[in-house]
């Protein structure tokens, strides 16, 4: 028997069609843009599909060496950075989560104050400075390598596993070690994947980091690479004669610049889909 729809569903699925088209259509607009010729950017036809297709924009983007360089050192600090965190996430999540850990309760409380309260960016770049690591590959993925939130929503998936799972390993002969990495890590695929996703993104988009704490050339991820570019090519813009190519330029190429940086994060996503929704909703009942 297939389901009555009344006005409220309708209503429903008329708003989130909206919701959903809304946030497309700057994504898609970007896209026609891009590769769409100067004459049809300039003229305002370009609205949903690209017009006069052409790949100029994209050339001039790839043509510097530089981003080739960018993409390398970008995925070098996202593999290394994610990968990192959730092994330090996961490790401090498992010792929080256990009830027996001795002055486990203080130090949850003084890991959650780091939410609402941290030292700021001047002090953070000292400590980093006098750790050695700034223009290091270590600047780009300890300062941020444990995300409070993130720790939280782990240790609830982990509080909520079946503790008779913990006494089959310790009958077994496993050691605590052994039981995270044999029976509690396999098990957790939902909140590492979930997890590691927003540790990438984050690692992918990160900005700030770079300018602070890298000052040679050849470590900079694509971000600021790619914004160096954008910089770049408006620059030669202006010194064009006429006005209305430069806003193409300015345009053509800054849209172009966000779809290269952003289409390789959402590739990932339909990879990791299928424990993204399970992960996602790990402490919504309760925590």
């Amino acid at each position: 028997m297939k389901p009555k729809w009344n006005w409220f569903d309708a209503l429903n699925a008329l708003i989130l069609s909206g919701i959903v088209m809304a946030c497309l259509y700057p994504f898609v607009y970007m896209l026609a843009v891009s590769l769409s010729d100067s004459a049809s950017i300039a003229s305002g036809e370009v609205w949903l599909w690209p017009r006069g297709f052409n790949l100029d924009m994209y050339q001039y983007v790839f043509e510097d060496g530089r981003v080739l360089k960018g993409y390398k050192n970008t995925l070098i600090y996202v593999i290394s950075g994610t990968a990192i965190s959730l092994i330090v996430t996961a490790l401090g999540a498992y010792a929080l989560s256990k009830t027996k850990m001795v002055m486990g309760k203080p130090i949850l409380m003084l890991i959650v104050f780091t939410m609402f309260f941290n030292g700021g960016m001047i002090p953070t770049f000292l400590v980093v400075k006098e750790l050695g690591f700034v223009n290091t590959i270590w600047g780009m993925v300890l300062p941020g390598a444990v995300g409070t939130w993130n720790l939280l929503i782990m240790r609830t998936f982990f509080m909520g596993m079946p503790q008779e799972l913990e006494e089959s390993g310790k009958i077994d002969g496993l050691s605590e070690i052994g039981i995270f990495f044999r029976i509690v890590l396999p098990l957790s695929k939902p909140v590492l994947a979930t997890i590691g996703l927003y540790y990438a993104v984050g690692m992918w988009n990160n900005f700030m980091g770079p300018l602070l704490y890298l000052r040679d050339a050849d470590m900079q991820p694509l971000q600021v690479i790619l914004r160096n570019i954008v910089l770049s090519g408006q620059l030669t813009g202006t010194d064009g004669p006429v006005v209305g190519d430069i806003v193409v330029v300015e345009d053509g190429l800054k849209f172009a610049t966000i779809m290269v940086s952003t289409l390789p994060i959402l590739l990932v996503y339909p990879f990791i889909q299928k424990y993204f929704v399970k992960g996602a909703l790990i402490g919504s009942v309760k925590g």
